[in-house]
């Protein structure tokens, strides 16, 4: 019996208009382009300015991107899984909102997070549900509007994050193709570390009080987010093609999460793989957290060949991290 394995057959993606530029964070924060660039490798990033919307509406928007490229019926779709820390509402699902702004009539929907290894494990979930045969198409959108979180006269963090959204079909495959290995690890011990703590159950709004600048924004240690980020997903990368057999000749590409690229680049160094197989857009969008991975997808579409091997890794907040073997299903 042929196995059936969960492949990406199309993708699309939404990047907001504005641009938040290094010279324009000079004008913010006591900050300039070359130290942002040589310690991210970030030149620009995207931001949501809109009032009233939120990552739903960029979800939205990279869904129809895909459905219009891929003329796909969204009637068709069963599953829909919105990968987000930027829920649009505390209580209420940003991915059900998401299917009936689309049409997806048929889909039942839920969110997923993991900061930002919310899209890397959201591939293990799909990929289950279609080894299981229940379900044939699904929907894995990765969203954030990161700015909704930043306090832009830190500029620890403001450098850093951008907004934006990346959505991707999955199939049922029978030639081999798709995903086809993955290790994913998680330690609660490093949430102290990367965190946002207004509105969670153990630090709830309460009537009248006003939350302190330190709670109500992303809070991030940068050396020991930097030190566990370059370790464990460099590592994740390693024991996946070991366990394998994959030497660097067999990997075509390195698609990791956009966090820092210098991160990317230790990731890239330890397994051996030279910059030209390494998807990059750090520089245009920053750290979109749940939304890295799919972007980058979209923009190396067109360079991506049916067979191609992708070793996708990614790195966030709890900690969680981990890396998926991948073979890209279509030309």
């Amino acid at each position: 019996m042929t196995k059936i394995t969960a492949a990406i057959t199309a993708v699309g993606k939404y990047i907001p208009e504005f641009v938040l530029s290094n010279k324009i964070l000079e004008s913010m924060v006591d900050t300039n382009d070359e130290w942002i660039v040589s310690r991210t490798g970030i030149s620009e990033r995207r931001i949501l300015k809109e009032e009233g919307k939120g990552t739903s509406f960029m979800a939205i928007k990279a869904a129809e991107d895909l459905l219009s490229k891929s003329k796909l019926d969204p009637q068709e779709i069963e599953l829909i899984i919105v990968a987000s820390a930027t829920p649009d509402m505390q209580a209420a699902s940003t991915a059900a909102y998401v299917a009936s702004e689309i049409g997806a009539k048929n889909a039942f929907a839920f969110d997923m997070d993991s900061a930002c290894s919310s899209f890397l494990f959201g591939m293990s979930v799909v990929s289950s549900y279609i080894e299981s045969g229940k379900y044939k198409k699904i929907l894995l959108i990765g969203a954030d509007k990161n700015s909704s979180m930043i306090d832009y006269s830190n500029r620890a963090t403001c450098i850093i994050f951008g907004d934006g959204a990346g959505a991707v079909l999955f199939e049922a495959n029978k030639e081999g193709l798709g995903i086809q290995d993955e290790l994913l690890r998680t330690d609660g011990s490093g949430r102290e570390f990367l965190k946002v703590k207004k509105g969670g159950s153990s630090f709830p709004f309460k009537k009248g009080e006003v939350f302190g600048e330190e709670d109500s924004f992303v809070h991030q240690e940068g050396k020991t987010v930097f030190k566990n980020a370059v370790f464990n997903m460099a590592d994740v990368c390693e024991k996946i093609l070991g366990r394998n057999n994959l030497t660097k000749d067999k990997i075509s590409w390195l698609a990791a999460h956009q966090a820092n690229k210098r991160i990317i680049d230790a990731t890239a160094q330890r397994v051996g793989l030279e910059d030209s197989k390494v998807m990059m857009n750090i520089h245009k969008y920053g750290n979109t957290t749940s939304a890295t991975l799919p972007l980058l997808l979209a923009d190396y579409e067109s360079k991506l060949k049916k067979g191609d091997t992708i070793i996708f890794a990614a790195f966030g907040g709890g900690f969680s991290w981990g890396s998926i073997y991948y073979k890209w299903a279509y030309n």
